[in-house]
């Protein structure tokens, strides 16, 4: 049960980013919105997609690293990946129109401080690490645990910075405002 259920949720991740990509990229034509990805959707594409890949190649191909085989690995695996989700989902939804899969800012936007967004600044980002710890720790291995989580955290660190040169840049000193009280992607710590 618990491999189904894994291979769902995994399988729901996957295309859901993959929606999220299709339906809610700003387009160039879109003169209402400033598009200032700089290329972070397409690196942080790469790194993921190269990342998992190799996370699960070596998962196949080697033993489990013994410290990674006790019975309650794949049951966190799949708690985390359900926080994951839940927080990446919840997040996406409750900016609405405002959420775009490149770095853009819409004329019409405003900043949201509320929900998800009270606690820290890029939930949805929090979401997608808890999911990479997931795919690593479901792996049962170090050398994919590793590969699962720290490329794609460091794609993710460039893209918020890239994301937050143009809030700040949108919004200035209320920007400023929020930063000084809610971190980036952990709670009181970071």
């Amino acid at each position: 049960m618990l491999p189904l259920l894994w291979s769902i949720l995994f399988y729901l991740w996957f295309a859901s980013e993959i929606l999220i990509a299709l339906l809610t990229r700003t387009r160039r034509q879109n003169t209402s919105a400033s598009i200032q990805d700089r290329g972070s959707m397409l690196i942080l594409w790469l790194v993921i997609f190269s990342s998992i890949t190799a996370c699960e190649w070596i998962s196949a191909a080697t033993q489990p690293t013994p410290a990674l085989t006790n019975l309650w690995i794949r049951p966190l695996a799949l708690i985390t990946i359900t926080l994951g989700l839940a927080i990446r989902f919840i997040s996406v939804f409750s900016l609405g129109k405002a959420f775009s899969a490149n770095v853009a800012i819409r004329a019409s936007q405003s900043l949201n401080t509320t929900g998800l967004y009270r606690l820290v600044r890029h939930p949805s980002y929090l979401g997608l690490v808890l999911i990479f710890l997931a795919v690593g720790l479901h792996s049962r291995h170090a050398l994919s645990l590793f590969l699962a989580v720290v490329p794609p955290t460091a794609a993710l660190l460039y893209r918020i910075h890239i994301e937050e040169l143009a809030l700040n840049s949108a919004f200035g000193p209320e920007y400023a405002l929020y930063s000084a009280r809610t971190k980036r992607l952990l709670p009181g710590i970071y």
